[in-house]
């Protein structure tokens, strides 16, 4: 199969892929904060009464929590978009 078919083939998994680790991430950032915080909830960036290291120590984490999960989502993706089309997407 031709590129352009793997690649055309990619992009409504990819989107659907996307906003499936977006929630998987969520879910599980909230988990880890839960543990490592001991807090239920984690700080907003216009919380008043949390301190500016708890704030950047949670945006952190979130950050590569999604990161993680959106790669490992999205090489799934292309693996199985391959093993259907015979072509790997770009």
């Amino acid at each position: 199969m031709s590129k352009g078919i793997g690649r055309t083939a990619y992009r409504p998994v990819g989107v659907l892929l996307g906003l499936a680790a977006g929630t998987v991430a969520g879910a599980i950032f909230r988990q880890v904060w839960k543990m490592t915080a001991g807090d239920g909830e984690a700080p907003s960036a216009t919380d008043e009464d949390r301190r500016w290291g708890e704030i950047l120590a949670a945006a952190a984490l979130q950050g590569a929590i999604f990161a993680v999960v959106r790669a490992a989502v999205d090489r799934g993706g292309a693996v199985g978009v391959r093993r259907l089309t015979g072509s790997w997407p770009d």
